[in-house]
């Protein structure tokens, strides 16, 4: 129980010391408005670099990435055969994969035009 401690207490001690040690070697500098502008090449741009971005796109990616991956994470499951019935389980989920597709796609989530 004691090198338990002690352990816990190093792995306490050591992140404690850095933290504070990067606090007192830290060096605030100014704030310099040209450090915080964005590098543009040497031109003064007429647009702002920070562009709107679509949130359609982006509820767009996500859904392709959230099916993508559990279509991934379950394409071997057949293949596993550890019960009889796993094909089932397998036709189950990606029905249910399916009618979340058709879900999103009678929301409106997947139209590009409006």
């Amino acid at each position: 129980m004691v090198t338990f401690l002690f352990m816990l207490f190093i792995c306490l001690l050591i992140p404690m010391i850095l933290f504070f040690m990067s606090r007192f070697i830290y060096f605030k500098n100014k704030l310099n408005l040209q450090k915080l502008s964005p590098f543009e090449c040497g031109f003064d741009n007429s647009n702002s670099a920070r562009v709107p971005f679509s949130t359609r796109f982006f509820l767009l990616g996500i859904i392709f990435i959230i099916f993508d991956i559990e279509i991934v994470l379950l394409m071997p499951i057949p293949l596993l055969s550890l019960v009889d019935d796993c094909i089932y389980i397998f036709l189950f989920i990606m029905m249910l994969l399916f009618i979340g597709l058709i879900h999103e796609w009678m929301e409106g989530s997947l139209d590009w035009m409006n």
